[in-house]
């Protein structure tokens, strides 16, 4: 006998990850600084130096997008988010005061932010960190939670 399958739309987790292209652009941009500072030292170790730790920041940075590529994951029980490097926290949905977008103007440019606010802390995701706008995120977030948007 086969065990029942439960619908997926009652239990679902719905998953928001670190775009593909995104560490790959990271670990080019280490390559190039690297590179860079390769072809500008002229006997300068400082300047090498100082250009290999930007590229190990960088490749750091890459590893924890591949490491840990969902940011954030939702289902009925609560939200899951990264912490630190490579740590994840749950968000029960009575510790969730808030689920908001924060819109800026910056240099002609408009940004989004999604801010999940558990009164000790507050949690932050961008269009990078979710590969979706955050605003269409912080909407399933709040239709998860059975609230009104």
């Amino acid at each position: 006998m086969r065990p029942e399958r439960i619908p997926e739309s009652s239990t679902a987790e719905r998953q928001w990850r670190v775009p593909a292209s995104v560490p790959v652009v990271k670990l080019f941009g280490a390559a190039v600084l690297v590179g860079l500072g390769l072809l500008f030292a002229e006997g300068d170790r400082v300047r090498l130096v100082l250009a290999s730790a930007a590229a190990v920041g960088l490749a750091g940075w890459a590893a924890r997008d591949l490491l840990v590529p969902v940011r954030l994951a939702v289902d009925p029980a609560g939200i899951t988010v990264v912490r630190g490097f490579a740590g994840r926290r749950r968000l029960a949905w009575d510790t969730v005061e808030a689920i908001t977008v924060d819109r800026r103007p910056r240099l002609g440019l408009s940004t989004e932010i999604l801010e999940i606010d558990v009164g000790d802390s507050l949690h932050l995701f961008g269009r990078y960190d979710l590969d979706a706008p955050p605003g269409e995120v912080a909407e399933a977030l709040r239709a998860a939670h059975g609230e009104a948007p």
